[in-house]
């Protein structure tokens, strides 16, 4: 059995504590692994390494931008090579079909090259400015923040991994890296990838364990200058209050409800096959999900009809056979989202499919929960103002452009949201009044590393990806030159 180890100064270590919990695989039950679970202290030993690494070795922090980018590009074609066994790692961890890993892998290993391309590219700027205190030259450029604590979910386990870790080392910083403890295989073999690069001791380091221990002590250490963190919005709440001692930069993706918006022109089949990918890829647990079904009542019927009968067809299974839906990554998230299934039926809700465990064959002992549809749905009700972050969907009407767009944005969160609708100025009308960070029109889910990735209101601070996600791991100072020196006479009269 894999025993999961810290890694820390470039050594592979157990806890202090010398405490283990196990890794469950959710499609059967059965323990995959053993967990090192640590704390305080092992987040303060990982946090000296990085220290030493970026103020004293310094080896990593001070590589030209060309030699980091092609360090960077070589950890890329190691886990291309480690592909499908990230893949499997992934699967069997979180529960997500393994075509799905597959993908994810993929866009990771591309997160990797698209960051090492673009520290080569130009940034920084020189600026004109007034001859008052003599003649000025003025100028800026970005450098790395220093030691940074990044902080993972499960749902995506090597790909917000890289998410993160790209950009910051692509920066120069060095790094306190905690996955969540509910899926750390992937994470384990991306050290030993960095290991077997030669990464400079130090300048990563991985530490496991419960959030409430190891992510609070990352937040709250007064040696980390930056901590990042995705995850639901009570735990981004507690990591900012925690950061604010030594006003740490901070970046958070946080929880959405997010609303996928339906006019009656759209074509039908279409709609519902995006949707079925909004609120069912990766058994609905995904921050983005479009889990608020926003239709115009002309199309109602049909539209449900259609979404049933795909949801009922939906298989579910082992996810290394491929099945269209794994099981949920633990059982305590299993019977969470089946308490919000009853509370929907509680409050009035039309349960028109699912709505239960699944239980046949081999998944008996798995956690799984069939697809469910909630119909005739109202602002007020649980299931529709709260994160589930599973396999529910609700379903809400309207008559008017303006009724859509007032059901769209009342809610607390701000992450995602899509409108379907053939009429390309009605979209384009339409998704700009949702106050959220990242929209499609006619299509739901497709990510790009290129384009920024955050939300508004209570899903967060700041941006993942793109060159804004670069930005996040650096800081920006100001360089101002005398080319006149000697006295200036300011104080003359």
């Amino acid at each position: 059995m894999q025993i999961c180890k810290n890694y820390i100064g470039g050594e592979w270590v157990e806890s202090v504590s010398g405490e283990y919990a196990d890794t469950i695989n959710p499609a059967n039950g059965n323990v995959l692994a053993k967990m090192t679970v640590s704390g305080k202290e092992d987040v303060d030993l990982a946090v000296a390494a990085a220290k030493q690494s970026f103020y004293e070795t310094r080896e990593w922090r001070d590589m030209d931008s060309q030699t980091r980018g092609d360090f960077i590009l070589k950890l890329a074609d190691l886990m291309d090579e480690a592909r499908e066994e990230l893949a499997r790692l992934d699967a069997i961890d979180m529960g997500k079909p393994l075509r799905e890993s597959e993908g994810d892998i993929d866009d990771a290993i591309h997160c990797y090259r698209y960051y090492a391309g673009l520290i080569k590219a130009p940034y920084g700027g020189v600026y004109d400015v007034n001859d008052g205190f003599g003649k000025m030259h003025s100028y800026t450029v970005h450098e790395p923040v220093g030691v940074c604590g990044l902080i993972t979910p499960w749902n995506y386990p090597f790909l917000m991994g890289a998410w993160k870790m790209a950009p910051a080392l692509a920066a120069g910083n060095s790094i306190v890296f905690k996955p969540s403890s509910n899926c750390v295989l992937s994470s384990v073999k991306m050290f030993e990838i960095f290991e077997e690069a030669g990464m400079p001791k130090g300048s990563v380091n991985l530490v496991l364990g419960p959030g409430e221990s190891v992510g609070n002590a990352i937040a709250s250490h007064p040696d980390i200058s930056l901590v990042t963190f995705t995850g639901s919005t009570a735990a981004g709440q507690s990591i900012m209050k925690a950061a604010a001692g030594n006003i740490k930069k901070i970046g958070l993706e946080l929880g959405g409800k997010s609303p996928n918006v339906i006019f009656a022109d759209t074509d039908l089949e279409g709609a519902v096959e995006w949707a079925m990918i909004g609120i069912f890829f990766n058994q609905g647990e995904v921050c983005s999900a479009g889990s608020r079904i926003i239709i115009e009542e002309s199309l109602h019927d049909a539209f449900v009809a259609r979404l049933a009968e795909r949801a009922n067809a939906i298989t579910l299974g082992d996810p290394i056979e491929n099945p269209d839906m794994g099981p949920l990554v633990t059982e305590e998230q299993m019977n969470k989202v089946l308490r919000y299934i009853q509370k929907g039926i509680e409050e009035g809700a039309v349960l028109v499919c699912g709505g239960e465990r699944y239980t046949e064959g081999d998944c008996a002992k798995g956690f799984y929960v069939r697809p469910t549809i909630f119909d005739q749905c109202t602002p007020d009700m649980t299931i529709v103002k709260e994160e589930i972050f599973g396999p529910v969907v609700t379903i809400q009407t309207f008559k008017t452009e303006e009724e859509a767009i007032r059901l769209a944005n009342d809610t607390e969160y701000g992450l995602a949201g899509a409108v379907f609708t053939n009429d390309i100025s009605r979209a384009i009308r339409v998704i700009k009044e949702i106050r959220a960070g990242i929209t499609w029109i006619n299509c739901y889910n497709p990510t790009f590393n290129e384009a920024p990735w955050g939300g508004y209101k209570k899903s967060g601070i700041g941006r993942d990806l793109g060159v804004h996600g670069l930005e996040e791991y650096q800081e920006i100072k100001q360089i101002n030159i005398n080319l006149t020196p000697g006295a200036v006479g300011w104080y003359e009269h």
